[in-house]
C-alpha cells in the first residue's frame, strides 16, 4: 500500500487531510488505488472464502450454481431500494443513533462526491446487508452452499459496481460508448437531481419506479442535490451529523471539483 501512496504522493492527487481524488486522477491511478484499498481487498478475500465454503457445503451443483444468476437479478432492485429508501431517508439524519452512520454511508459522498475513502461504503453496513438480502435467498434455493454462492455473487457484482460507481466520478472520459452513458445518468443524479438515476450499471428499476431522466433539461435542478435535504436548518434543528463534520452542510459543490458545464450540457 505504501508503494502505491508514493506514487501518488507529490502530486495534486492527494491532499492534506484527503485521500486519493478521483476528479484528478487518470485511469491508471485509479486501477491502482481500487486494487490496493482495504475494502476491495476485503471483498477479494471474502469472495474467495464464501466461494470455497458454498462448494464445500453444497447439496448439489445445482444448488450452488442457480443461485447465481437469481442474484444478479435481484441485485439491481435491492440497490435501488436501499439507495432511494434509505441512503437518501431522510430520517437517518434525524436520529442520534444512526445520524454518523447515514453521514459516513452517503451524506459525506454527497458533499465530497470524488473523494475515494467515502464513495465505498463502510464494510461493516455493506457486509451484514448483503448477506441479508442474499443468503436467506440462496439458502431457499441450496441450503448452506446456496447461501454462500448467493453472497460470493454479491461480493462480485459489489466490486463491479464499485469500480464503474469510480468511473462515473474519475476525470476520464471513458472510449465503451456504454460507460460514458451510465457516467452522464450518475452525474446528473450528484450535480442536478439526487431523486433520479438511482442506479450505478442498471437504471432499468429507475425506467419502472419514474425515477429515471436522461437530461438535466427533463426535470429543474433540485436544491438538495448536494445536501440531501440536510439543510442548515435541518442541521439546526438534528445537530448529530454537523457536530461530526464540524462545520455546517454545504448545498454546493467545491468548484475545482464540480463537472464542467459541458459535461452535464453533453447529457441533454
Amino acid at each position: 500500500m505504501s508503494t502505491f501512496k508514493n506514487f501518488f504522493q507529490g502530486t495534486t492527487l492527494m491532499h492534506k487531510g484527503r485521500s486519493y481524488d478521483l476528479g484528478k486522477m487518470n485511469l491508471s491511478q485509479l486501477w491502482a488505488a481500487y486494487l490496493t484499498y482495504p475494502t476491495i481487498l476485503l471483498y477479494f478475500a471474502l469472495i474467495i472464502g464464501t466461494a470455497v465454503l458454498s462448494v464445500y457445503l453444497r447439496h448439489s451443483w445445482w444448488g450452488v450454481l442457480i443461485p447465481v444468476p437469481v442474484i444478479i437479478a435481484v441485485y439491481p432492485t435491492a440497490w435501488y431500494i436501499i439507495h432511494r429508501y434509505i441512503l437518501h431517508g431522510r430520517w437517518f439524519y434525524r436520529n442520534p443513533i444512526t445520524a454518523a452512520m447515514w453521514k459516513r454511508i452517503h451524506f459525506d459522498h454527497h458533499q465530497d462526491p470524488h473523494l475515494l475513502e467515502v464513495l465505498f461504503g463502510s464494510p461493516l453496513n455493506t457486509v451484514p446487508t448483503m448477506m441479508a438480502i442474499t443468503m436467506p435467498i440462496g439458502a431457499l434455493i441450496g441450503g448452506w452452499g446456496g447461501a454462500f454462492s448467493a453472497l460470493a455473487t454479491a461480493l462480485v457484482m459489489t466490486c463491479i459496481y464499485e469500480f464503474f460507481h469510480c468511473i462515473q466520478h474519475l476525470a476520464y472520459k471513458p472510449r465503451w460508448q456504454w460507460v460514458v452513458y451510465i457516467k452522464q445518468l450518475h452525474v446528473l443524479h450528484h450535480f442536478h437531481d439526487e431523486d433520479g438515476n438511482y442506479g450505478i450499471t442498471n437504471y432499468l428499476p429507475d425506467r419502472i419506479m419514474g425515477t429515471f431522466y436522461r437530461a438535466a433539461k427533463d426535470r429543474p435542478r433540485s436544491p438538495y442535490v448536494f445536501n440531501l435535504g440536510y439543510t442548515v436548518e435541518e442541521a439546526e434543528r438534528y445537530p448529530w451529523v454537523m457536530r461530526r463534520t464540524g462545520a455546517p452542510p454545504r448545498d454546493r459543490p467545491d468548484p475545482a471539483r464540480a463537472p464542467k458545464k459541458e459535461e452535464l450540457a453533453k447529457s441533454a
